[in-house]
């Protein structure tokens, strides 16, 4: 224990020391975009039976119990419901809340196109939720931009069915910092 508290005070000292190094005269430090691809998955198949797609030059031998299983568990998915989370930007129940709903829906839908907006009434209050997040991760990096936007939104946990795969946007954005000689 003693080895352990030694070690974490001589790091938290060595602070200072362990700032980046200054910036050499003629370079300057520049943001840079790094686009990372995310795994693609084809939804194009979503619901289809991977036999009436085959090419005719791929020939399948298999038994009908396999064939119906595969079509059994197809159809079972076709309407599955997971638990993921949601981003609410508006909920109220005063005499303007219908309205209020509707106009922010129309406003993240025009900020934020490409993601889905749900606008709901549960008695007596009016709900617009946005997003389809599997991970509450997720959620939490999404919230963090339309906070900017909606400064009361909130997450929320919900079922849905499993949202389909993003095809606009099938890559991750990162930013560095990189050592650029000025000219």
């Amino acid at each position: 224990m003693k080895k352990f508290l030694l070690a974490a005070v001589a790091i938290l000292a060595s602070g200072p020391f362990l700032r980046a190094q200054e910036v050499p005269e003629g370079y300057a430090l520049v943001d840079s975009l790094v686009f990372t691809p995310i795994t693609a998955v084809d939804t194009s198949l979503a619901g289809s039976s991977i036999f009436t797609v085959l090419p005719d030059n791929v020939s399948v031998n298999q038994g009908g119990l396999v064939r119906n299983a595969v079509e059994s568990r197809v159809r079972q998915n076709r309407s599955r419901m997971v638990n993921g989370y949601r981003i609410r930007i508006f909920f109220d129940n005063s005499q303007t809340a219908r309205s209020g709903s509707e106009a922010a829906l129309y406003r993240f839908k025009v900020q934020n196109p490409g993601v889905s907006a749900y606008r709901s009434f549960a008695n007596p209050y009016f709900k617009v939720t946005v997003g389809d997040y599997r991970t509450k991760s997720e959620a939490l990096e999404a919230l963090a931009a339309i906070k900017v936007q909606f400064p009361t939104a909130f997450i929320v946990k919900e079922r849905f069915k499993y949202p389909a795969m993003d095809k606009v946007a099938a890559y991750k954005v990162d930013t560095l910092r990189i050592l650029k000689p000025v000219r």
